[in-house]
């Protein structure tokens, strides 16, 4: 396997710490909130092993520093924009979980030209989708919960490889007030023109109906599949629920990195 090692890209204000490894078709790869690159390292080794990975801290997390803007996933969707035209890529696959997993899918709303296949793991396209206990526990989610979040490996992380770890409370306060706000995503989702795996696990931060429904909106689960694949969705979409994880696990398993291998090298 091939590394490159980090470098900073300029992109929209943004001084983007990007890590490369591997070789062949590019994948863009986004990590969930309060994480960074390093949350992909368990299999890490599987995907670079016929890919490109293209890991990016997303703005104020791990190794990029916050800038004065909100944590808004439309913005980071336009950060990714600018470094796969920076970087030269043609089409790249866009693959994220959690947060990185909305911000991929904003790449493909707002971005559609830039994208081959897109893979959104454990993200939520309404907000009222989220379990009700989850949403609030979110609710308690401020820089005061700083103090209380310094054995966790989301801190442990931060004040590793951070450029100012003393933004940590800033951080939990930007991601609170982002998850305050309501979203609907439905009609962006039932717009989109590039092929699509909606992938969760089996037990994650909303119910496994809500990811079928998103689906749905993607021409699929409405019809059989036919002896060819006839009755498959128009657009190439798919739908993965993975058995036995959750929200705080996907990432590690072996799962998730061959079924989205399976999904981006489908047809090619």
């Amino acid at each position: 396997m091939t590394t490159t090692p980090g470098q900073y890209v300029d992109v929209n204000g943004v001084h983007l710490y990007v890590e490369t490894h591997g070789a062949g078709r590019p994948m863009i790869l986004l990590h969930g909130g309060l994480g960074s690159g390093e949350m992909f390292t368990p299999i890490l080794p599987a995907l670079a092993a016929g890919h490109q990975v293209i890991l990016v801290d997303l703005q104020g997390h791990g190794r990029t520093a916050d800038v004065d803007r909100p944590l808004d996933m439309a913005l980071m969707a336009d950060d990714v924009a600018a470094l796969i035209d920076h970087l030269g890529l043609d089409r790249p696959d866009v693959v994220g979980f959690s947060l990185g997993g909305g911000v991929a899918m904003h790449v493909a709303f707002r971005h559609p030209e830039k994208v081959g296949r897109l893979v959104s793991a454990s993200a939520n396209i309404r907000r009222d989708a989220i379990y009700p206990e989850m949403l609030a526990q979110q609710g308690q989610m401020t820089g005061a919960a700083a103090e209380f979040m310094k054995d966790t490996p989301m801190y442990e992380l931060y004040q590793r490889v951070a450029p100012r770890p003393e933004d940590f409370p800033r951080l939990l306060d930007k991601i609170g007030e982002a998850m305050q706000k309501d979203f609907d995503f439905t009609e962006q989702v039932r717009g989109l023109r590039v092929p699509t795996l909606i992938m969760a696990a089996d037990a994650d931060m909303a119910p496994p109906s809500h990811y079928v429904e998103v689906f749905k909106l993607l021409d699929g689960g409405l019809r059989d599949g036919g002896w060819t694949g006839e009755g498959r969705p128009a657009g190439g979409h798919a739908l993965a629920i993975l058995p036995g994880l959750s929200h705080y696990d996907i990432v590690d398993s072996p799962l998730f990195a061959a079924v989205t291998l399976a999904f981006l090298d489908q047809g090619r």
